[in-house]
């Protein structure tokens, strides 16, 4: 009876699932990877819609050491018309099979001083698809400063907010295309006034300028 029990568990059940991802894991990882070219990140246009590039940041060697990316675009763009400012942040891995893969930003904010007061997923219309997209959405603090931060991870065409959601994706894709490529994409806004919802607005705005550009640097 505690063995017939047992099976009918939930705990079996979890069980059973992580011996299946094991085998997948196991048989999609054994093949060479088929590793897929992309357009360079810095090729990505000083000019989003009315968004202007600003600056070009510089990610130390330390950092790069940490996260392992294939290639990082760090930017500051600012809109005359929406009156703010913005920095990009893409970090894109060719493969996951030698240990990369990206680092959650809401692990490295605390890390920074940044302090989350608000977080959930926001829906994002984009011109042109039919579904909108799904992006996580931290407001976070740091003194007297605040910001709203966006990011979600990006493969092909699909775009996920879940972290777990992403790992599983991996997998998938792995098993069914024999590749691993992803990318891990973070808009920072700063909030001024207070003023969370003006914030967001440009936030998205400029999310809508970037994205159809910045997706023809990922293979499909």
């Amino acid at each position: 009876m505690l063995k017939d029990g047992f099976l009918r568990s939930t705990a079996a059940r979890v069980l059973s699932a992580v011996l299946l991802l094991q085998m997948a894991l196991v048989y999609g990882f054994a093949r060479n990877e088929v590793i897929p070219q992309n357009r360079p990140l810095s090729d990505v246009p000083r000019q989003l819609g009315t968004w202007q590039m600003q600056q070009e940041g510089v990610v130390e060697q330390e950092v790069q050491d940490v996260l392992k990316a294939d290639e990082l675009l760090t930017r500051s763009y600012t809109s005359t018309e929406q009156m703010m400012s913005a920095h990009l942040f893409v970090a894109y891995f060719r493969t996951q099979r030698s240990g990369q893969a990206p680092h959650s930003p809401k692990n490295c904010l605390p890390g920074s001083g940044w302090v989350p007061a608000l977080q959930d997923e926001v829906r994002i219309d984009i011109p042109g698809r039919a579904e909108p997209i799904e992006a996580n959405r931290y407001v976070v603090a740091k003194g007297d400063q605040k910001s709203l931060v966006l990011y979600w991870y990006q493969s092909r065409d699909r775009v996920v907010a879940s972290e777990y959601k992403a790992k599983f994706y991996v997998v998938a894709d792995a098993l069914r295309y024999n590749r691993t490529d992803t990318a891990l994409v973070r808009v920072v806004m700063p909030v001024v006034d207070g003023d969370i919802e003006r914030s967001q607005k440009a936030a998205i705005d400029f999310v809508q300028s970037f994205y159809a550009p910045l997706r023809q640097h990922f293979p499909a």
